[in-house]
């Protein structure tokens, strides 16, 4: 958390090891469905809160007794920004056993799908594929026809593209999900992809009702969408869509990564049209569609309030705020309420509106008064080994300069990992090389680190991020963390339980193996 200490080699760095929405298999025991948002983004902040107030950085530093005032406590998690499927997480719905019995119809679809694993231009045509490469081409992408006629074409739904690992290690389905699912207009009203997985509210009763829909809004649809200067522009859903980089995501090829736009946008098609004719396989669209909208009327519709009165509410006493994947939406409503009232509210200069996910920054106007100094997050970047691809993207990192109203220099940081936790060791050197020889940071600085780290209790090198040596190597910076020094591989952060619908399937857990 903070670290009182005299040199800048004992500064203290807060995590969470996992982020709420990240990678930990298990299950959310909720009540009440509506009230989940709040409780699964509370827990990291809660259990760090606990670790806070009984040691961690602040007793390895000796800051367990002395004045109050040299006491700074620091919130960090991880808002999940890109998160509006109302499927995705295991819900407790008790009063409405029609939520179950979808779910459980769902994963026996994907588990045994036995004769109903058809080919995937069953589903989805060669006349919407035909229609889809005419778009891409006439839009001035690569035609993806040998990719469709060699390859996708010839699959299976289930065992060969929903089921298929190295599409999820890809992001070739899932990436153009997270940048079309749900987009903030100018205005900041929400448009939605038609798809299962949004609060996307009309019908979608049958293939051809759904792809008339899906290509419209893809390639038709314009969007009036600000920048991160204020500028507004029109865009179509196809022009934001962002090439998937061999860096961050190693198991595409050097081919795929070439074609990534037109190859994720036939992936995402796919995609969309497979759920949508599982869904109506499964059950009948006037059974599934009214429970999503139930679930998105108290669920999703409401997580933006949500976030913001869990931070108003329980952490507005805190000196500092590092939060990660925080939509634009989010901190336009925060700037405009009570956090804005009683936080610095510091955004990247590099603000992603595309990705819609960034790291942000409240300082507490009372513990630093002026605010920020400076930022200095290209300079942390600017500390990557050469000839190094480090898997990070515009927004990830914010690092700023702050003085307190005591005159102490601090480099606060704020940072999302990537799924596999591979650039959260390059990004903490990146920092402490910054620290050591930039002129923009006081030579007495402490810094302060809140992040969501994304490593696993059993790291795979090269692919996995391993949380003890995570630790071993923070430590040899002089660094201590709020789980204390080293932490306990067993202690997770949260446990989101993910479901069969949702772009990942290779994180979805069992009904029978939640927790």
């Amino acid at each position: 958390m903070y670290g009182a200490s005299s040199s800048r080699q004992r500064p203290a760095i807060a995590y969470s090891r996992i982020p709420t929405g990240g990678t930990t298999a298990g299950g959310t025991a909720l009540q009440h469905y509506c009230k989940i948002i709040a409780i699964v983004i509370s827990i990291t902040i809660l259990y760090t809160a606990f670790l806070y107030r009984s040691g961690g950085a602040r007793s390895y530093l000796g800051m367990s007794s002395g004045p109050a005032s040299r006491r700074m406590q620091v919130t960090t998690f991880n808002v999940a920004a890109i998160n509006n499927n109302p499927f995705e997480y295991w819900l407790s719905m008790p009063e409405n056993p029609a939520y179950e019995d979808l779910m459980g119809k769902v994963e026996d679809f994907l588990e045994n799908p036995g004769d109903k694993d058809v080919a995937v231009n069953k589903v989805f045509t060669q006349e919407m594929f035909d229609k889809l490469d005419a778009r891409l081409t006439g839009v001035g992408w690569k035609s993806v026809k040998t990719y469709w006629d060699e390859d996708f074409s010839k699959r299976t739904i289930v065992e060969g593209f929903l089921k298929d690992k190295s599409l999820g290690s890809k992001r070739l389905a899932s990436m153009p999900d997270r940048v079309t699912n749900t987009i903030f207009t100018a205005s900041g009203s929400p448009v939605f992809r038609p798809t299962v997985i949004n609060m996307y509210e009309k019908d979608l009763n049958n293939q051809d009702m759904w792809w008339k829909a899906w290509e419209k809004f893809m390639f038709d649809d314009k969007l009036k969408m600000k920048d991160k200067d204020g500028k507004v522009s029109e865009q179509a859903p196809w022009e934001m869509l962002q090439p998937i980089k061999k860096a961050k995501y190693p198991a595409i090829s050097e081919e795929e990564e070439a074609d990534s736009l037109p190859l994720q946008t036939l992936c995402g098609a796919i995609f969309d049209g497979i759920l949508v004719s599982m869904m109506n396989t499964v059950t009948k669209p006037d059974v599934w569609q009214p429970l999503k909208r139930t679930i998105v009327e108290n669920l999703n519709k409401k997580k933006i309030p949500h976030t913001l009165e869990i931070l108003e509410k329980q952490y507005i006493d805190a000196s500092i705020m590092t939060l990660q994947e925080v939509s634009s939406a989010l901190i336009d409503e925060a700037r405009k309420g009570k956090l804005g009232r009683n936080f610095h509210i510091i955004s990247p200069k590099n603000l992603d509106v595309v990705r819609d996910q960034n790291s942000v920054i409240l300082l507490c106007k009372k513990a630093f008064p002026k605010g920020m100094t400076e930022e200095v997050s290209d300079v942390v970047e600017s500390m990557f080994p050469q000839g190094v691809k480090v898997p990070v993207a515009n927004g990830d990192i914010l690092a700023i300069t702050a003085k307190n109203a005591r005159g102490d220099d601090f480099v606060v940081a704020s940072f999302h990992g990537d799924t596999n936790g591979l650039a959260t060791i390059p990004v903490l050197d990146a920092i402490v090389a910054a620290m050591k020889n930039s002129d923009k940071i006081p030579d007495s600085a402490r810094l302060i680190f809140g992040l969501d780290a994304n490593t696993y209790e059993k790291g795979v090198e090269g692919k996995t991020q391993d949380v003890m040596l995570w630790g071993a190597h923070y430590m040899e910076h002089g660094l201590t963390s709020c789980w204390g020094d080293l932490p306990d591989k067993t202690n997770y952060t949260t446990y989101n339980a993910r479901t069969y619908l949702q772009p990942q399937l290779n994180k979805a857990c069992k009904r029978t193996e939640k927790r």
